[in-house]
């Protein structure tokens, strides 16, 4: 249960730390690019580990295990960062950050249907609180809000926590890391792919006709420098591989619906370290949304640990 929550932690950092590392490299490398780039180390970092949580499990992988990963990898990586991106093009970063991180309301019904975990009344509070400090930051009111970056954003989010509910099916069975290993290795081949049908100049006119000339003639090694190479290495390393490694490696402790409110602790911690590492302002309707968040977080926390005790006593 400890290790649970310790694997949460670390998740919580390394995903909350992801934008304000991203800064850094802003506008040197196309952001696609950056998603092949990020999967494929965080698959050769996470390799020896997968390699010998199989030997140490007995295991191998076998033709429908190797399609599932497959699955996993188009459906969270390929299709799901893309399209975040591309929401990114039609509104703000920090909107369609926020609005990714909202996957726990999406996490919490699906791992009801899928894996059939309960639903428990301080889920439904947490998911309303957290809900409400979200529409706060986002403040979907404002008529400068592009509905279709809204919309991106909402079939990225569904996409990932698809992905996350998927993942847990095979946690039980193969471990975090494994699953969190090839499911890299096939989304890295997936979006490796799309990068060179880019460079179709039929494929690559569609793009420029939509206004998203990013998605045109994606380049593979251009913009890497040796200044914004630890940048690049923490943001593959370390969140990608670090943080979605320790994120499945939690759900063999904890249910997915628990699991995936780090993505409502990052909205929440995100902005104060950009404040400290960037000085950007925290907003007041920003600190209102946080404070929601942060109370249905622990809503939904605190019961559970008090709970894991009452178990163990």
């Amino acid at each position: 249960m400890r290790k649970g929550y310790f694997y949460i932690f670390v998740a919580v950092v390394m995903f909350t730390s992801f934008e304000v590392a991203l800064k850094f490299i802003a506008g040197q490398i196309n952001s696609v690019q950056l998603t092949l780039c990020r999967f494929s180390i965080g698959f050769i970092f996470l390799l020896p580990i997968a390699l010998r949580t199989l030997k140490k499990r007995g295991r191998k992988l076998d033709h429908g295990s190797i399609a599932y990963f497959a699955l996993l990898g188009l459906v969270g990586i390929a299709l799901c960062m893309p399209i975040l991106h591309m929401a990114v093009s039609y509104t703000n970063s920090s909107v369609a950050a926020v609005m990714f991180s909202c996957n726990p309301v999406f996490v919490t019904f699906l791992a009801y249907f899928l894996l059939k975990e309960p639903i428990k009344p301080r889920h439904i509070v947490a998911l309303a609180l957290e809900i409400l400090g979200t529409v706060i930051i986002i403040s979907p009111w404002d008529s400068k809000l592009n509905m279709t970056g809204v919309a991106l954003a909402l079939l990225s989010t569904l996409l990932f926590s698809l992905y996350g509910v998927m993942g847990k099916r095979k946690v039980a069975e193969y471990g975090g890391a494994v699953v969190t290993c090839f499911s890299f290795m096939f989304g890295s081949l997936i979006v490796l792919i799309f990068i060179l049908i880019t460079h179709i100049p039929a494929i690559a006119h569609i793009f420029q006709g939509a206004g998203l000339d990013s998605f045109s003639n994606i380049p593979i090694f251009a913009g890497y420098t040796l200044e914004n190479l630890p940048y690049v290495l923490f943001v593959s390393v370390g969140v990608a591989g670090i943080g979605f490694c320790t994120y499945f490696l939690a759900m063999e402790y904890q249910p997915a619906s628990v699991v995936s409110l780090v993505y409502f602790f990052k909205p929440a911690l995100s902005p104060v370290l950009a404040w400290m590492v960037h000085g950007e302002e925290i907003t007041q309707s920003m600190f209102v949304g946080v404070s929601f968040i942060v109370i249905g977080s622990l809503c939904s926390i605190i019961p559970g640990i008090i709970e894991a005790k009452r178990v163990h006593i």
